[in-house]
């Protein structure tokens, strides 16, 4: 009697095991598509970046070795701002021509409109979006989080040229036009700004 009284109790204890076996599989497989999740972010950025996929520009170093081209090409500048951000953000100018190769600065105008201390980050891709790869910037505020004193006005730079490589892309023959476009997203860490900090030109150094 007692040996039969066993079994069941071996057999609970086996299925116990197998459900605390699925238990941490299932556990395993969420913390693994969580990572991924957060990986995936990332690695869409960089491969942004390196290939110019959906209009994303490239960041340069340095400006190029060769003479600027003959050929011309209007630059067109956008300015969007998220909810939520309370700031006033546009291009000093809407439009200019620049040789392609011939490095330019550019400036975007900032004012905080809040009575407290904001934090932006501006996102930023050109169309045609197929131009993002020769489009070079050596310089600009979207590289790093901004933040503005309370009614702080700033002027924001931007270096940028349009590689040379593009006269040599066939598919590009006719392009006449590039749009630079930014918006600006806010962030909710934002840390304040001493009140002494004087107003000086700077947003990508």
């Amino acid at each position: 009697m007692e040996k039969r009284a066993a079994k069941p109790q071996a057999t609970a204890r086996r299925g116990l095991s197998r459900d605390a076996a699925v238990a941490a599989a299932c556990g395993a497989f969420v913390a693994l598509m969580v990572g991924a999740a957060y990986a995936a972010v990332p690695f869409y950025n960089w491969f942004c970046r390196t290939t110019g996929f959906n209009g994303t520009t490239q960041v340069a170093t340095s400006a190029p070795s060769a003479a600027p081209l003959a050929r011309t090409i209007a630059v067109r500048f956008d300015s969007n701002v998220a909810a939520g951000l309370p700031w006033k953000f546009e291009p000093e100018q809407t439009q200019i021509e620049v040789r392609i190769g011939e490095v330019v600065t550019v400036y975007y105008s900032v004012t905080n409109q809040s009575a407290r201390a904001t934090t932006g980050q501006a996102a930023y891709n050109v169309a045609p979006l197929t131009v993002g790869s020769y489009f070079q910037k050596i310089n600009c505020f979207c590289f790093t989080e901004q933040t503005m004193a309370p009614g702080e006005k700033r002027q924001m730079p931007v270096v940028f040229y349009v590689d040379p490589k593009l006269a040599a892309d066939r598919e590009n023959d006719g392009l006449n036009s590039i749009t630079l476009s930014y918006t600006f997203y806010p962030v909710r860490s934002a840390e304040p700004v001493a009140s002494g900090e004087p107003d000086r030109r700077k947003g990508a150094l």
